[in-house]
């Protein structure tokens, strides 16, 4: 049996404790020497037999009650009296050495600022613990923001300047000036033209007049990467006579054929009129009891306007080559030399009933065809207009007439869509665009080719070499529609066009024999009737032209010299020959 041993325990005879003395014999096994005893007291509990990590609040004055931490039981752990931890204490200090496992850095800075977070949002701290060069720093990089916060508000100032202003802030103005003698009889909003509807019996052809050329159908597969330059036909004749100095129409008139007489040109403005932005205006005459639409001599009717319904007006200053006027004038210089070089120059052409009847004898003309088609209004109420086509094809043993028109690109950066690069894949969004920005051209042409009852509508892609070169075109595309169809697309109702015609007809009709103009108003969608004297627009009513070296024109330097042309403006009108016939 395992007893226990009991280890020897040393005798104090003088009194209670270890003895004093530092013999062997007394010793205790595996016990330190010189550790003194801590006195205890039996009602202490007894926790642990030194506090080493103890630290009183008044360390340097051991036992002193003034302490606010200073506990009676501090006294027994209290050893700083006791003179045998002297040495050991120094041998330990000397030896001992505080490792600090913190990162830092090896270059220290006392000027250095402490990057934490309470110094950041310290405002006051801030400047104080910045350097001298660091200051400099940031204040150099305030004046740069400064000089760059600067030059982009002065860019975006500069921009706004010489940005268009917005359709709504435009001003346009009017065709015709309103003279102080003139009387208005009414007003028509085009809001009024919106619900108007009216259906008309097919038109009857009463004659045919002029010559046609054929189509040449290779301008069908023309692409932007295979595009042909737009000629120029300089010794063609394009006539745009107003109606009564038809002399077709006179005769027509004379005959009692019609009690209402007019163009394509005249009442497709009529028909688009709630479609057009800008101002224009149109004579109407009441003879008896027939009534006569008219063109004033010097009118704009006849240009082809440009970007009209965009939201972004063109600069209206006449130097400039984006200005409405030059547009206009560019456009119908385009529109007419196209009309005539995708035909079949030199083949067989097709010969109507009478020739031309505005050309001289031997006089080269251009390639069109004038019907004079009648339409039924309403009881004895008939309607006589001029319709043009420019062209023919052959389509299953049967001749089918062509309208020819082109519209023009000058820049992308007014249109929004470069044709280059979208016609051949996008075609429908260059279209859309185009609706955009022209739609009452569009209107007009659609409206034009359905009275002239054409089978097919050609709308060529013309645009400039350069977008500063208004002289020099190139053929992008042609593409062909029909008229019906291509009226559905763009939205265009005959029955409303027809409605809106015969509303003005019979408004004209109540009026007095006399001599009348229907304005459309520059600013607001309207249009106004004005009862004016008999002799207006003959002498000094009449809108002067621009001079000849204003207007768009053909470069000089290609006319060989010495050679005369006739002219080809579309304002040019031989009125001498016709009266001459009239006569």
């Amino acid at each position: 049996m395992v007893g226990f041993e009991i280890g020897a325990v040393p005798h104090n005879p003088d009194g209670w404790g270890p003895p004093e003395s530092g013999s062997a014999s007394v010793a205790v096994a595996n016990h330190p020497s010189n550790v003194p005893f801590a006195p205890f007291s039996r009602s202490e509990k007894l926790g642990r037999i030194a506090d080493w990590t103890r630290n009183p609040p008044n360390a340097a004055r051991p036992g002193s009650r003034q302490g606010g931490g200073y506990h009676a039981a501090d006294s027994a752990f209290d050893f700083s009296g006791d003179d045998s931890f002297a040495t050991l204490a120094a041998d330990e200090d000397s030896s001992f050495r505080l490792v600090d496992t913190s990162a830092k850095s090896h270059h220290h800075n006392p000027n250095r600022p402490k990057f934490n977070p309470r110094w950041r949002f310290n405002a006051q701290n801030a400047r104080s613990q910045l350097p001298q060069r660091r200051d400099e720093e940031v204040e150099a990089r305030k004046r740069e923001a400064e000089k760059e916060r600067a030059r982009r508000d002065r860019l975006y100032h500069l921009n706004r300047s010489q940005m268009p202003q917005r359709r709504e802030s435009a001003v346009f103005k009017s065709s015709v000036d309103i003279q102080p003698e003139w009387n208005m009889i009414d007003q028509i909003p085009f809001s009024t033209f919106s619900k108007l509807s009216f259906s008309v019996p097919e038109p009857e052809d009463l004659l045919i007049c002029g010559g046609l050329e054929y189509y040449d159908r290779s301008y069908d597969r023309i692409t932007p990467k295979n595009c042909r330059p737009l000629e120029r036909f300089k010794s063609r004749n394009f006539f745009k006579v107003t109606t009564t100095d038809d002399p077709v129409i006179r005769r027509l008139a004379n005959e009692d054929k019609a009690t209402v007489f007019a163009t394509d040109s005249i009442l497709s403005t009529l028909m688009c009129a709630p479609r057009s932005v800008y101002s224009w205006d149109i004579v109407v005459q009441r003879v008896g009891n027939k009534l006569f639409f008219d063109k004033r001599d010097g009118s704009q009717l006849d240009l082809l306007s440009v970007h009209e319904t965009s939201q972004e007006p063109l600069p209206d200053t006449k130097d400039d080559i984006n200005s409405i006027h030059s547009l206009s004038v560019e456009a119908a210089y385009i529109n007419q030399n196209f009309s005539q070089q995708v035909l079949i120059r030199g083949g067989k052409k097709v010969a109507f009933e009478e020739p031309n009847p505005f050309a001289n004898e031997g006089e080269e003309v251009a390639s069109v065809a004038y019907r004079y088609r009648r339409w039924k209004l309403g009881d004895d109420m008939y309607l006589v207009s001029r319709c043009e086509v420019q062209s023919v094809v052959d389509t299953n043993n049967q001749k089918s007439f062509l309208t020819l028109n082109a519209l023009n690109e000058f820049d992308p950066k007014y249109s929004g869509v470069d044709w280059r690069q979208k016609l051949e894949s996008q075609r429908g969004a260059v279209l859309a665009n185009e609706l955009r920005n022209n739609g009452n051209k569009l209107a007009k042409w659609t409206a034009q080719a359905l009275l002239a009852g054409a089978d097919m509508m050609k709308l060529g892609h013309v645009s400039r070499g350069h977008p500063r070169d208004h002289f020099n075109h190139v053929i992008l595309a042609v593409v062909g529609y029909k008229p019906r169809d291509f009226a559905v697309q763009i939205n265009l109702n005959t029955s409303n066009m027809w409605g809106i015609l015969k509303s003005i007809v019979d408004l004209c009709m109540k009026l007095k024999e006399g001599k009348y103009v229907l304005v459309k108003d520059p600013s607001k969608p309207q249009v106004r009737i004005y009862d004016v004297p008999q002799d207006a627009f003959d002498n000094d009513y009449v809108e002067e032209p621009l001079a000849e070296d204003e207007q768009v024109q053909p470069p000089v330097e290609e006319a060989k010299a010495g050679e005369t042309e006739a002219a080809t403006t579309v304002d040019d009108i031989p009125t001498e020959d016709i009266n001459d016939k009239a006569a």
